[in-house]
């Protein structure tokens, strides 16, 4: 059996770590996972070889391909704190944007295929969910710095890129510097904190297993283009918080229901953005598990895992 080899940037993240999980489930993969620190943050045993990499490097990531040969990138390397990209707009084009350049570059250079990861804030808002073909129109930084990765992972050449689009990615992770929007809804309730949270922005939350299991399969078939990757509910975050509290038994009354201009933030969000995904449905057998199982899917799993937890202070 020919043995693939794939490069993971960016797997000390959420996401990063679930691939891991996947891929080395499999006997068909030889995997490298990246990240910017010289040890990995998840605390596992699994089998699988890790180094450090600053993807904003070329010289990095020359090496890396030099010493790994990948035929597969999966860049899942980004700055992902929305605010925090308005506000430090070129730290945020330089990870988003730029560094996807560079790795696209390498990919062409030997024929790799790239896969970058991207989000929902590429568009507007005025208009969702969206399908893959709808036009793009970010209405903050980070939504721009996705978008122009997004055009800078076509370099990779005819045939050799992927875009993944997704959004309100949950999971389970060790070490994250903060947390994803389920542990920051459980955190606060547990520690009897009200929170505020939107009723006016819809998104189709994400789950990690459904997202990463979508990855592989763009990867076994070898599929090219544009890909939505997400849950199928289409819900408002104040809803989605909501299901938090009743998937973990915590008190939902402690979640108040606001609307976005009454929360003054750096980064103006979209209202209606989420995404169909139809497409990777039918072409890649792609199917998320409902908003309701997957919260209880991932409960077990937490509950069988010890986890270090983020501080509670807040959510991107």
């Amino acid at each position: 059996m020919a043995i693939e080899r794939i490069l993971i940037t960016g797997a000390d993240g959420l996401l990063g770590q679930e691939l891991i999980r996947k891929f080395v489930e499999r006997d068909s993969y030889k995997l490298l996972a990246t990240g910017q620190k010289t040890t990995p943050r998840a605390r596992n045993t699994l089998p699988y070889d890790y180094e450090k990499l600053d993807v904003c490097q070329a010289d990095d990531i020359q090496r890396i391909f030099a010493d790994f040969s990948p035929e597969c990138v999966i860049n899942c390397a980004a700055m992902t704190a929305v605010d925090a990209c308005e506000t430090n707009r070129d730290e945020c084009w330089r990870v988003n944007a730029q560094a996807v350049k560079q790795l696209a570059k390498a990919c062409h250079s030997r024929g790799t295929h790239l896969i970058q990861l991207s989000t929902d804030f590429v568009f507007n808002g005025n208009s969702g969910p969206y399908c893959e073909d709808d036009r793009p129109e970010p209405l903050n930084f980070y939504g721009k710095a996705k978008l122009a990765g997004e055009n800078a992972a076509r370099a990779a050449g005819v045939g050799k890129w992927t875009v993944v689009r997704t959004n309100v990615v949950y999971g389970e992770a060790t070490g994250l510097p903060r947390a994803d929007f389920v542990e920051w809804v459980c955190d606060n309730l547990q520690e009897k904190n009200r929170i505020g949270v939107y009723t006016d922005q819809w998104r189709t939350p994400s789950y990690t297993h459904d997202l990463a299991l979508g990855i592989l399969r763009i990867v076994h078939f070898q599929k090219n283009g544009v890909y939505n990757l997400s849950g199928r509910e289409f819900v408002n975050m104040y809803n989605f918080a909501l299901a938090i509290a009743q998937a973990f038994d915590l008190d939902s009354t402690l979640i108040k229901p606001i609307l976005q201009h009454s929360d003054n933030r750096p980064a103006q969000r979209p209202k209606r953005t989420g995404l169909i995904t139809l497409k990777a449905e039918t072409e890649l057998d792609y199917r998320p598990l409902p908003l309701k199982a997957a919260l209880a899917h991932l409960r077990l799993r937490k509950k069988s895992a010890k986890i270090g937890r983020p501080p509670v202070d807040a959510w991107c």
